[in-house]
């Protein structure tokens, strides 16, 4: 049977959960990891960046 639901949170999200990643620069892909960094700033990062390093993290904070 067809599973509905499935993925159906991600509707009620700014352009369906999708953009570009503030670490790798991806585009077009799903920012539903949230990461801190040292300055205890809140990121929404992909899949792959949610293990990056904390120094990656922070990198892209102080950025900010």
């Amino acid at each position: 049977m067809a599973k509905t639901k499935r993925g159906r949170a991600l509707w009620s999200l700014p352009s369906r959960g999708r953009g570009t990643c503030p670490v790798c620069s991806s585009t077009r892909i799903k920012l539903l990891y949230a990461r801190t960094a040292a300055d205890g700033t809140q990121l929404k990062v992909c899949k792959k960046c949610f293990k990056a390093e904390q120094g990656r993290i922070d990198a892209v904070g102080q950025a900010r």
